[in-house]
């Protein structure tokens, strides 16, 4: 089995040199991937996009998506891999590209999944980390410095060649980063209300949250419940900030809210 390449997708984050988005492109094509996303661009031109992205990658720029924020491009995906140089103890779950490749066999078979760069100075801050579900790093010696563009044609290249002949595990259709996203907002609200996580900084504590349920990957049906649940947990509070201590007659109600 290998990676469906028509459920990847690169997803530029905020790059400075529009030069950088059509070698981009046009290493995406040489791999077999069609969709590219840029967000926020600092300095787009498509004239020099284009001449960077050559004829050959033409058709991958002009079907370019453009986003002014990360958040809503991501939206609609399934599953994000971030790419990352620098590794720390709020990065885990870290991968190679080899061993990323080989994961998102299963993965890309019933979802859509975007590979995520960051800008050319300074890659992905950790707020911009959190939408992913893992992170991949590509070794190097001494120098770690690796233009754009490379570091999408190591990516795209791994994604290609990556193949398993043995059966893959079953991986259903996980939720949409959309989805995930609602979640972990009114997740974040509860647990700052019944002060499980610091108010004053809720969203790093959040994080070993989000890594949480990343690893579980859940579905649609499965995020519903957990947005059920903060919803009986707010009327509850709402119940005990109103009439103190709520009586629950054999441990069940209906606020259907």
């Amino acid at each position: 089995m290998r990676v469906n390449l028509e459920n990847i997708a690169i997803v530029l984050n905020e790059p400075h040199y529009p030069e950088n988005i059509g070698a981009a492109a046009r290493s995406a094509k040489n791999m077999g991937i069609r969709r590219l996303l840029v967000v926020n661009p600092l300095d787009f031109d498509l004239d020099r996009v284009l001449k960077m992205a050559t004829h050959a990658a033409r058709d991958v720029v002009e079907a370019m998506e453009i986003y002014d924020d990360l958040r809503n491009a991501l939206a609609p995906f399934r599953h994000v891999v971030g790419t990352t140089a620098r590794l720390g103890s709020r990065r885990q779950r870290v991968r190679n590209p080899r061993q990323m490749a080989d994961e998102l066999v299963s993965i890309s078979r019933e979802n859509e999944a975007a590979i995520l760069f960051g800008t050319e100075s300074s890659g992905l801050t950790n707020e911009q980390l959190r939408f992913c579900d893992f992170l991949v790093t590509i070794p190097t010696a001494d120098f770690a410095s690796i233009n754009l563009a490379q570091a999408v044609m190591i990516v795209a290249y791994e994604l290609y060649t990556a193949n398993r002949e043995e059966p893959q595990r079953f991986v259903p259709r996980l939720a949409a980063r959309r989805e995930l996203e609602g979640m972990y907002d009114q997740l974040r609200d509860t647990l700052a209300r019944i002060n499980f996580i610091n108010q004053d900084n809720p969203d790093y504590w959040m994080l070993s949250v989000r890594r949480f349920f990343s690893r579980i990957g859940l579905r649609a049906g499965e995020v519903k419940i957990v947005r059920g649940i903060c919803r009986q947990i707010d009327w509850y509070c709402d119940r005990k900030d109103e009439d103190g201590p709520a009586s629950v007659p054999n441990g069940k109600h209906s606020p259907n809210r």
